[in-house]
């Protein structure tokens, strides 16, 4: 959005994601513990273990978890990302018309209406998810987020877009604005890609009176591509 140190006030209607997790079961089972001791945000239907350590755990404790973390996983990931962006919504803006929550609205209302796939919706709905929390490196958080569940092509693009952008910067007077700076990934796989991504749906994606779809329309979407089975990732 713009720059890459960017946000803004947003007059779009609420979302409708709960911000208490949208879990109202109340406090869980003692498991030797008087319930008063527990927190009230363990569930009723669910085991806990209590020990003090990693290193205690037994086999079957650890079987436990596994097991209640992927019910928990396909339950709750795709809520929490889009509470995240949610929580943007009120914020003010330090000069654009709009904030970033309805930047990243627009950006992917475009690409709807552009005809682009799912997954390319939501990568554009989370491009710059992280433009307030990590600035200067929002790309490559938006690309975690989503690395799992996304194609390459979109791994690299969110990683890549706020150095592509700077291409529609040239009349910025910043030592830190190199337009030329993509040049150095011409000939790439994913190039052109990124390059269209940004001109069609990030750099346009500042516009006030643009009819923007709210954050519930593409809801199915996100809980549609984070429920796909997740790629294991190399941590180098």
């Amino acid at each position: 959005m713009g720059d890459r140190r960017t946000r803004a006030p947003d007059m779009e209607h609420s979302s409708g994601i709960r911000l208490d997790g949208g879990n109202s079961r109340g406090a869980v089972m003692a498991s030797g513990h008087d319930a008063a001791e527990r927190s009230p945000l363990l569930r009723k239907d669910w085991h806990y273990v209590d020990k003090p350590e990693l290193d205690d755990l037994t086999a079957g404790e650890w079987a436990l978890l596994q097991k209640q973390r992927n019910a928990y996983y396909a339950e709750q990931q795709a809520l929490q990302a889009l509470r995240f962006l949610a929580a943007a919504e009120q914020d003010a803006s330090f000069g654009y018309q709009i904030n970033n929550y309805r930047h990243c609205l627009q950006a992917a209302t475009l690409a709807h209406r552009a005809g682009e796939d799912e997954e390319t919706v939501v990568a554009a709905l989370f491009h710059d998810i992280g433009f307030v929390a990590c600035p200067d490196s929002h790309g490559a958080f938006a690309a975690a987020l989503l690395a799992n569940y996304v194609s390459e092509k979109n791994i690299w693009m969110l990683r890549h877009h706020a150095i592509f952008q700077q291409v529609h910067l040239a009349g910025v007077h910043d030592h830190e604005v190199d337009p030329e700076e993509r040049e150095r990934w011409r000939g790439h796989p994913h190039f052109d890609w990124t390059a269209r991504f940004v001109d069609c749906y990030d750099q346009r994606a500042i516009c006030a009176r643009y009819d923007t779809a709210p954050l519930s329309f593409f809801e199915p979407m996100v809980q549609r591509v984070f429920a796909r089975p997740p790629r294991r990732l190399i941590v180098d």
